[in-house]
């Protein structure tokens, strides 16, 4: 398997200082701040922000692969 580069390894020994629950909250955040959007009549600003979700939490994922498995 091919080792990764330096900025790989870069990001992930950042990445992996980052506290779990800081995606999971700015997920919640977000739809939080979405549904108070949708609320106010701002339709397309709700559906903005509220896909922001589904990317915060995968970035969760990438960081607690990162902090079990490590980098090469």
């Amino acid at each position: 398997m091919p080792n990764e580069g330096k900025l790989t390894e870069q990001v992930e020994d950042q990445t992996a200082k980052v506290p779990s629950m800081v995606f999971l909250g700015a997920a919640v955040a977000a739809m939080g701040a979405s549904l108070a959007l949708k609320c106010l009549g701002r339709k397309h600003t709700a559906l903005f922000i509220g896909q922001w979700a589904a990317p915060f939490l995968l970035l969760g994922i990438y960081n607690k692969i990162v902090k079990t498995e490590g980098h090469d």
